[in-house]
């Protein structure tokens, strides 16, 4: 095996534990999606639950995907269609609120 090998498979290994961290963070987020959706905070439960859902679904990206590990052409692509994405989404929510207040 050459050392350029050696150093790749090195950047890209994680131990154990960090996807056991990962894990907890994501099974205490899921939980305090459950709570949040038991909770009424009038407007803000939808947009509480959406960047709890926004904040684990970067986890997954970043450390299950492996997106930390690839090209920057290819994080730039992600984050342009994570973009879009949220554009859509605020332009959704600005039609039904405008909607809503007829």
């Amino acid at each position: 095996m050459t050392e350029e090998n050696t150093q790749v498979e090195k950047s890209h290994a994680h131990g154990y534990g960090h996807y056991i961290i990962i894990w907890f963070a994501l099974l205490i987020l899921t939980g305090l999606t459950v709570a949040v959706a038991g909770l009424n905070f009038g407007n803000l439960t939808i947009i509480t639950a959406l960047a709890i859902a926004g904040l684990k679904s970067f986890f997954v990206l970043k450390v299950f995907m492996h997106l930390e590990n690839e090209g920057k052409l290819f994080t730039l692509f992600v984050y342009i269609s994570i973009m879009f994405l949220v554009i859509t989404l605020a332009l959704l929510f600005a039609d039904y609120s405008f909607l809503q207040g007829r």
